[in-house]
């Protein structure tokens, strides 16, 4: 799939799926989760908005011509995935008290992948005027 459609579709995907999870957390899950299982889950959702929306604002403005476009686009739909959803099943898992303990680690990888877009984003920033 073309770098630029990627970003376009995941973007509007994650920020479809973001405001269907918000509504299941504050309404269905309010009384299965912990204040803290509830706090986490919403911290996924808010993550995934975010990145949701920056990967849509991003198809509009990256040229796309160059080679860190696509790594930076790739960070994000990645890490996106692998840190809000890996939230989303430990959060509902939990809630049924079978948690899946092998996604914790997935959580702060997803996270280092956010970290890394970002930086690279920063740098096709400043790159052109060092």
């Amino acid at each position: 799939m073309e770098t630029i459609l990627l970003a376009q579709v995941m973007g509007s995907f994650y920020g479809l799926l973001a405001i269907v999870f918000g509504a299941f957390g504050a309404h269905a899950l309010k009384k299965k989760l912990t204040p803290e299982q509830l706090h986490s889950f919403e911290t996924g959702v808010k993550y995934q908005m975010y990145h949701a929306i920056l990967l849509v604002v991003l198809s509009f403005n990256l040229g796309f011509d160059q080679p860190i476009d696509k790594y930076i686009v790739n960070c994000f739909v990645m890490g996106t995935l692998l840190f809000s959803f890996s939230i989303y099943g430990l959060c509902l898992s939990a809630s049924k008290g079978k948690k899946l303990r092998f996604l914790g680690p997935i959580t702060p990888v997803g996270g280092l992948i956010l970290v890394i877009g970002w930086g690279l984003l920063l740098y096709s920033f400043i790159a052109p005027i060092l």
